[in-house]
């Protein structure tokens, strides 16, 4: 049998076919990943936890994959493990194509067992085909090393071809499938590349079967460390594995969210952090010994510098070049912590409790980011705690003495209070950002020692989160699987603001006379004022706003109407509605109030068809609005609940998506007429007014619906352009709108 397998495969091409099997099941276990995310990002609201929540999901999974690949074989013989191994990857086919069923979106909870709901659908729609693939790189390296073949003594080589299957799945999502099929397409063309990935695996576990097993007189590649296979693993040395793995896993959440926080919560950007990721894995593994020196000496603590700085001022407004820095710091620590993993890397004896370690502190990562973090921080703190501990993990020549720990305390003093005294003095905020640089230029005088660079940078950090660009007051501060939500006011509390991360939501001034005055994207002036002055008309107007933010909407209210407001967050209801924050709501609405809690889209289905005289979508999640609410689906159901002469209204206000040419198609599609107002420009009385610039869309089902409204020349037809594609539920493309 031995002979006539051997005369059919030949020997010489073992490692090619070991290399495509690891390669194709990596492809997988990585395209998976943003495919299920977008099919699940509808139902809860496009927030950027859900992927983290999501990548949680599959650290966890995949450490339960190494647990699988390290423990069985050992419990049933390892060839015995092979055939079950086949049995579970068919066993696994027979849940494809994926797909989010009915009745898993039927019960979808409130926002507090949101994360439960998410964990559970990614169980029974990905859980057995994920968890059997993500077995198979250290399976299928333990079957190499065990059969007769030169390089069997270092099977790390057959790691860089997983990655790099794991790499081109991510790069390949957002520019190849994303853009040009749609998720139905996506899911089917997954279950056939799963059984091509099948049939290599089959042919693998034959190889295995059916090959002289090696000797170590057989293995003339043994790997260059712990290259004896006798040294036994001490639990120090699994521990600085662990620990290794842990910081970039939880830093990739942390970069992630900083990133999805400021544009659009789609794959594109996610997956950014995860190639970055990835690739580090691929460059330090793919060599006998990795290179870390530079990488620890010199680029990671200079890339660290412009991290800090930006977290401590909170630096946004330039994302051209904070957001490439946060990924080129992320992409230094990479390379340090997975280097030294690579240099430390056991003989093939031990390559799946290497694995597991790797899995477990990449799990452990997850856990703490995505849900631990959020229970015990009322801020991100994880992602500059993590940063610091990035530095920490660099080699160190010299003990600990009592200045790696005075030095950071000085410096942390010395700038809150010189952040302080200025403050105070209302100096201009050149004055305050040229503290945060002189004092990174003082950290950076400390690299040589990474204990007390590390502590100084988390000093820096620290300082800054007393740091606020205007004078303001900290009324309230809480985080949810949303997102961090601040009550600010001005230091006379004459003004209140209300922030969801980095975005300002809504304001109010809290004087009597002017406490009821609708300001900023709502203030007469702009796009609403107009919208709103239509309804003055319909008293008896039913008026549906998905997203309440602070309430201003409700100031427009007039006795006779009826408001409905629909908000995936309770706790932004529960803040709008307290008058020592704001009283939009309580004191200034003329109507009844109504609150329906979840997401809206999948609400306003319960409201009876032809109901609504305005319905207006007001949704952000942080500076965009989730894609779900604006697809030809989405748009459908609006009209199925819109009266006989209603209209949509829709704040597309972006810092760096135009949606207006997604709105122009699928209006189009539908035969409707929509017309945009970009308010854009805003006068210094406005601006002291509370003022602030914004784009609106209104689409109707006749344009004589919109006489009144056009009769403002600010008003302005909004037509498609040519070969742009309409937007749906199975199909969206960012490329498409990004900074258009």
């Amino acid at each position: 049998m031995e002979a006539w397998f051997g005369r059919w495969f030949p020997l010489n091409m073992t490692p090619f076919l070991f290399s495509a099997a690891l390669f194709i099941s990596a492809f997988l276990l990585f395209s998976v990943q943003p495919l299920i995310a977008k099919m699940l990002l509808p139902y809860l609201g496009g927030t950027p936890a859900v992927w983290n929540t999501c990548m949680v999901f599959f650290q966890v999974m995949l450490l339960g994959g190494y647990i699988y690949s390290h423990i069985l074989p050992r419990k049933v013989g390892i060839k015995r493990h092979a055939i079950l191994h086949l049995l579970l990857l068919a066993v696994a086919a027979l849940t494809l194509p994926i797909a989010v069923s009915a009745k898993a979106i039927e019960a979808l909870p409130s926002a507090p067992s949101a994360p439960v709901w998410l964990l559970v659908t990614l169980l029974s729609t990905v859980g057995l085909p994920f968890f059997i693939l993500s077995t198979n790189a250290p399976l299928l390296q333990s079957w190499f090393s065990k059969i007769l073949h030169h390089r069997a003594g270092d099977p790390y080589f057959l790691y860089a071809a997983s990655n790099l299957g794991s790499l081109l799945a991510l790069l390949s999502y957002p520019v190849l499938f994303e853009p040009n099929l749609k998720l139905r397409q996506q899911s089917l063309l997954w279950a056939i590349c799963y059984a091509v990935g099948f049939a290599l695996i089959l042919t693998c576990a034959l190889v295995f079967i059916l090959r002289k097993p090696a000797t170590s007189r057989d293995l003339i590649n043994e790997p260059t460390t712990d290259d004896s296979g006798t040294t036994p693993l001490t639990w120090i040395r699994r521990l600085k594995w662990i620990a290794l793995a842990l910081v970039p896993s939880s830093l990739m959440l942390g970069v992630t969210t900083y990133l999805s926080t400021d544009l659009a919560p789609v794959p594109l950007l996610w997956v950014v952090p995860l190639a970055a990721y990835l690739l580090t894995f691929i460059l330090q593994f793919s060599r006998r010994q990795a290179n870390v020196k530079l990488w620890e000496r010199y680029v990671l603590p200079l890339f660290t510098l412009p991290v800090a700085f930006s977290l401590a001022c909170g630096a946004t407004g330039r994302f051209w070049f904070f957001i490439p820095a946060h990924l080129a710091f992320f992409f230094a620590a990479c390379m340090v912590c997975h280097g030294r993993l690579a240099n430390d890397r056991p003989s093939a004896r031990d390559v799946t409790e290497f694995y597991l370690c790797i899995s477990v502190g990449g799990a452990l990562g997850g856990l703490f980011s995505a849900l631990l973090a959020p229970l015990i921080f009322r801020t991100v703190i994880e992602y500059p705690l993590m940063i610091g501990l990035a530095c920490l993990l660099r080699p160190r020549k010299e003990n600990a003495n009592r200045l790696d720990l005075m030095i950071p305390f000085l410096l942390l003093v010395a700038l809150c209070g010189a952040l302080i005294v200025l403050q105070r003095l209302h100096a201009a905020e050149q004055f305050l950002l040229l503290c945060f640089a002189v004092s990174l230029i003082v950290v950076y005088r400390t690299v040589e020692r990474p204990l007390r660079f590390a502590l100084s940078v988390l000093a820096v950090l620290a300082a800054g989160a007393l740091y606020w660009p205007q004078p303001v007051k900290t009324l309230h501060t809480e985080r949810n699987f949303f997102g961090v939500l601040r009550v600010m006011s001005d230091p006379t509390g004459s003004v209140h603001y209300f922030w969801h991360g980095n975005t300002l939501h809504g304001r109010q001034y809290m004087n009597p006379t002017m406490r009821c005055q609708p300001v900023g994207y709502y203030h007469p002036s702009g796009p609403f004022g107009s919208i709103a002055a239509l309804l003055k008309e319909k008293p008896s107007a039913r008026v549906a706003v998905i997203g309440l933010g602070a309430g201003g909407t409700a100031s427009y209210s007039v006795e006779g109407q009826a408001w409905t407001f629909y908000e995936i967050d309770p706790a932004v209801v529960r803040i709008a509605n307290d008058p020592e924050y704001f009283s939009f709501v309580a004191g200034c609405s003329k109507a009844p109030i109504t609150y329906v809690v979840g997401d809206g889209r999948l609400r306003l289905k319960e409201a009876p068809e032809g109901h609504y005289s305005l319905i207006a979508i007001d949704a952000f999640t942080s500076d965009s609005i989730p894609l779900h609410l604006l697809t030809r689906e989405a748009l459908e159901l609006y009209l199925s609940r819109l009266a006989e002469g209603g209209i949509l209204a829709f704040h597309i206000s972006n810092r760096h998506l135009n949606l207006s040419p997604v709105l122009a198609t699928t209006a189009e599609s539908k035969g409707l007429t929509a017309v945009v107002m970009r308010d854009t420009e805003v006068t210094e009385q406005q601006q002291i007014e509370g003022k602030d610039p914004s784009i609106w869309v209104v689409m109707a089902r006749k344009s004589g619906d919109l006489t009144k409204l056009t009769a403002d020349s600010r008003w302005r037809l909004l037509k498609a352009p040519p070969n742009f594609r309409v937007w749906t539920d199975d199909f969206t493309n960012l490329f498409s709108v990004l900074w258009r």
